[in-house]
């Protein structure tokens, strides 16, 4: 097995925070909690859009090589994180990737392959955060709405996610930011991984993609409420967000049939609520038996980016997205998680930050459909981005 390290292009900042920030202890969403203090890291991958290649290619090729049987003893293999942000994805799909992102230093597909060691548990230090500032104002995202809107009665879309941005300066220690976001309450698929003036860390509710055992499945989440018995109530009447859901439920459907034994694609699950933090979520389960002989890069190239932060049609939605969006989404609305063997955990990489040198930055959107309300869809991304800020921020509120 090899040892090295071999990196993709360094990360900005001084060289202070590009190792501060590379120590931080991995916990990748999707490996077994047993194994999260256990990580060695003893290979690497980092690419970015302009790189050349295939990036799915890619992805398979490395994990293919730390494919072997789990392996308990120090030394012994764990598996491999997997980091795809939304350009990559895009890439993979084939469509539009979108304006450059707004955090450069985190490249677009990272793959870190790990051994079991030592086990360590490090104790998070404090942090500070400033105050967040917009990359677009409310007015600016309302107008996207519209903009949304107008593409769906052309029947150029059904449904679209519009996704802002936001950023704050940071400080201290960037192990404890890190795990306040990852420990977010419901945050299922949150987990954490770094390099060289880069961190990524998500408080993701949402799965992605597993598969295990010649079985597929995706979990989307679409539609928010306040956690409350009003919102729970007000989110299972809502016929705006049970649309909206059932269209992405359908793009999965789809995105699913390209690798799946035909017929076999199921809905087993549909617009059941759960709580993230101060939000309900409606979420559904679609599955499939899996073609045989489908690997990782296929899989990859099926599914990305999330159709839950896309939309549909969506290679029609990434070139209006491209057009509407003035900042890129980086990390975010992504795919992150861990592939060990022939199984793959994947989570969203929405209500999820990254860290260079000297910001944090953050992204938070959501689904557009003809009933949607321009303010409301507003007010939507601003309590998803609040709810995170919060855990990083108190008492300041994540608005301009």
């Amino acid at each position: 097995m090899p040892h090295s390290v071999r990196s993709g292009s360094p990360g900005r900042g001084d060289n202070g925070s590009m190792s501060i920030l590379r120590s931080v202890p991995p916990a990748p969403p999707g490996a077994d909690p047993a194994c999260r203090a256990r990580l060695v890291e003893v290979d690497r991958l980092e690419w970015r859009v302009g790189d050349g290649g295939d990036p799915a290619a890619l992805a398979e090729a490395f994990c293919a090589r730390y494919s072997g049987p789990h392996a308990e003893e120090d030394g012994g293999v764990c598996g491999v994180a997997v980091l795809v942000s939304a350009a990559a994805g895009a890439v993979m799909a084939g469509g539009a990737t979108g304006a450059p992102t707004p955090v450069p230093a985190v490249p677009d597909l990272v793959l870190v392959a790990y051994v079991h060691g030592r086990r360590t548990d490090p104790v998070p230090g404090s942090f500070h955060v400033g105050e967040w500032r917009r990359s677009w104002s409310g007015a600016d995202h309302a107008k996207a709405v519209v903009a949304v809107q107008e593409a769906i009665g052309r029947g150029q879309v059904y449904v679209a996610n519009v996704v802002g941005h936001r950023a704050a300066p940071w400080s201290g220690d960037p192990a404890g930011l890190a795990a306040a976001v990852a420990g977010i309450p419901g945050a299922a698929w949150g987990g954490v991984l770094s390099g060289d003036g880069w961190l990524v860390a998500s408080g993701s509710p949402e799965a992605f993609v597993t598969v295990r055992g010649g079985r597929a499945a995706t979990y989307p989440i679409k539609g928010t409420a306040p956690a409350t018995e009003a919102g729970r109530a007000e989110l299972l009447g809502s016929v705006k967000e049970r649309a909206e859901h059932v269209m992405v439920v359908d793009l999965e459907r789809n995105d699913l049939a390209r690798i799946a034994v035909p017929g076999t694609v199921a809905v087993e699950r549909l617009f059941a609520l759960a709580r993230w933090d101060r939000l309900w979520q409606a979420e559904s389960t679609v599955v499939c038996e899996l073609e045989a002989g489908t690997g990782l890069a296929e899989v990859l190239r099926a599914m990305c980016p999330p159709g839950s932060v896309t939309g549909t049609p969506k290679l029609a939605m990434l070139d209006l997205a491209a057009g509407l969006e003035p900042v890129g989404r980086g990390p975010a609305m992504g795919a992150f998680g861990y592939v060990r063997g022939e199984e793959i955990r994947m989570g969203v990489t929405i209500r999820t930050v990254a860290l260079d040198a000297s910001r944090a930055h953050l992204w938070a959107g959501g689904g557009i459909t003809w009933r949607s309300d321009p303010d409301a869809e507003v007010a939507e991304a601003d309590a998803k981005a609040a709810a995170v800020a919060a855990r990083l921020s108190p008492g300041r509120p994540a608005r301009s």
